[in-house]
Order: structure tokens, then C-alpha cells, then sequence
């Protein structure tokens, strides 16, 4: 066997864009290179590493999570050693962050910049995740860090305490509970429950509701956090959210009601995550430095 850094490159930028197409892409170089280097891999393996699917790209076998988990650290290693000559910044490379699609507007451009501006000999890549999607790129080595809620995470990731968050009532303007100073979740219980239709927060949010003993009429799901203040804004029902924007008006102008909940119920935590079974780069880590810094002066951002 003989396998080089170049195909160990090719490997690795396949797992994180979950194609052919998007790692050619990525790298600047041509479908058929990455194909040839590939089928080489897996014959002198004697297995498959990846799995192709008509129209939907490639996902890992689980022998080729392994084989990525470890090309993945000896291409740091590798980094490593050639920054030993050299008189850039000690952290260099590329990091892939994944975002929880409902905080990724509110907060990964502000951190990539900062992180940028302390770390600039390092490339950020950022993507939208689902909970769904978040955990399983964690693990195929897609993505390095996750920024997400703390929920629907296996056990053996770590989590990274950034913030907590208090969860809050939407209204539309106009409603029966705009002029109180807080509502209760029996008081919520009463009109449609508008959820968003990710499973960990649709069934979070009904959760929150059953542990004071209630049962609310989950109405509409909504394919979205902002489609979801819409449907609120324009009087299709209430909503419970962690997530607060800057300004309360929904995408088409209308204004939106924010109360605080009387209910003694628990914060959510924002948190960056990594599977710890895959190895975690000087990149990831100082990411995680500039996080925990960033979010600390920012804590009025999101409550």
C-alpha cells in the first residue's frame, strides 16, 4: 500500500462536502482525479470507504469513518510539522463549522469574524445543519464543530457551554395576553401551538408543556424559525422560543409580542459540540477560545 497526502486530502474534502462534485469544487481540481484516487484507496483497502448514491452524493461506510478519522489527524500532523518552519500563526488550516439553522444567522457570522480577525491563517467554512444532521456530520468528519442547542446529541460529545437562554412567548399584536407582564404556559395551552417541524424542538417545546401537566394543540408546523414568527405575527396561533432576532417584527413587517413565561422552567443551553471520538484540531480549539470570549460580552445578544 502507498497512499499519499494528496489522496488522504481527496479523501477527507469527499467525507466533509459529501461529494465528488463538491470536493473538485473545493480543491479546484477535476471529478475524475478524485474518482481515480479514490477507486485506488479502496482497492489497495480491499473495502469501500464510501458508499455512492445515485443523485445524493456519498456517505462513509463504517470502515471509511475510520480510514477518515485517521487521514483526517495525520493531514494535521502533517500541517503541524510544516509550520515548525515556518513564521505564520501557529494555528492554520481549515475548520468546518456546522450551525443549527436557527442560530447561524443570529451568530456564526459575528464569530467567524472575530475568529478570523485573532486566527487569519485559517479557512471557515459554515453550514446550515438540522438536529438531524448536525450529529451524524460530527461523526462522518463533515464538519469539525457544531454550534447548536443542547439536544438530540449523543453522549459521548462534548459540549461547550457558550450561553443560556430563557424561553419566551410569541403573540401577535392584538392578542388576549399582549398586555400582561408575563403569561403561563397553561395560559399559552389555551390557543394553537405553532412549532417548527424539527423533531428534537417540536417535541422539546410540547415537552416543556406536559411537565406542568398540559396538553397544547400543536396547530401548524412551520418549516422555520422566521416562517414560524410569521405564522404568529398573522395570528395563526402562539409560539415558544429560545431564540430571540434583534427587533420584533416578522419577515413581512408585522409586529411581534415577546412575554416572558411565569412557568419555573429550564434554560437552554447554546453550546459548541465535536464527537470525541475524532480528533480535534489546534483550529477547532482555538475556535472554541474565541467563542467562549465573544459570547460572554455579547450575553444581552440573545436574551
Amino acid at each position: 500500500m502507498s497512499l499519499t497526502i494528496t489522496q488522504l486530502r481527496y479523501l477527507v474534502a469527499v467525507a466533509r462536502h459529501g461529494s465528488v462534485t463538491g470536493a473538485a469544487k473545493a480543491l479546484n481540481i477535476s471529478q475524475p482525479s478524485i474518482s481515480v484516487a479514490i477507486d485506488a484507496v479502496e482497492k489497495d483497502f480491499g473495502q469501500k470507504l464510501f458508499v455512492r448514491q445515485r443523485g445524493s452524493g456519498v456517505s462513509l461506510t463504517s470502515f471509511g469513518r475510520a480510514v477518515i478519522a485517521k487521514a483526517r489527524q495525520v493531514l494535521a500532523e502533517v500541517e503541524e510539522l510544516a509550520g515548525l518552519g515556518s513564521s505564520k500563526s501557529a494555528v492554520s488550516g481549515e475548520l468546518v463549522l456546522g450551525c443549527f439553522e436557527d442560530l447561524a444567522p443570529y451568530f456564526a457570522p459575528g464569530l467567524i469574524r472575530a475568529f478570523s480577525e485573532r486566527h487569519p491563517d485559517v479557512s471557515v467554512t459554515v453550514r446550515d445543519e438540522t438536529f438531524e444532521t448536525l450529529g451524524r456530520r460530527l461523526a462522518d468528519a463533515a464538519i469539525d464543530l457544531g454550534l447548536s442547542y443542547d439536544l438530540g446529541l449523543p453522549s459521548h460529545f462534548a459540549r461547550i457551554l457558550l450561553h443560556e437562554l430563557k424561553p419566551h412567548a410569541l403573540l401577535p399584536a392584538g392578542h388576549a395576553l399582549a398586555e400582561r407582564a408575563e403569561v403561563s404556559l397553561a395560559e399559552l395551552a389555551a390557543y394553537p401551538l405553532i412549532t417548527t417541524d424539527q423533531p428534537q424542538s417540536w417535541q422539546h417545546m410540547l415537552d416543556l408543556f406536559r411537565s406542568r401537566g398540559l396538553s397544547p394543540v400543536a396547530d401548524r408546523a412551520t418549516s422555520s424559525f422566521e416562517l414560524q414568527r410569521s405564522m404568529v405575527a398573522n395570528g395563526f396561533g402562539v409560539a415558544v422560543s429560545y431564540t430571540r432576532p434583534h427587533g420584533d417584527r416578522s419577515y413581512d413587517g408585522l409586529p411581534l409580542i415577546r412575554k416572558p413565561l411565569s412557568d419555573p422552567l429550564p434554560m437552554q443551553r447554546i453550546i459548541l459540540t465535536y464527537d470525541t471520538n475524532q480528533r480535534v484540531s489546534n483550529a477547532a480549539l482555538a475556535f472554541a477560545d474565541v467563542a467562549k470570549a465573544w459570547f460572554s460580552t455579547r450575553a444581552v445578544f440573545a436574551s
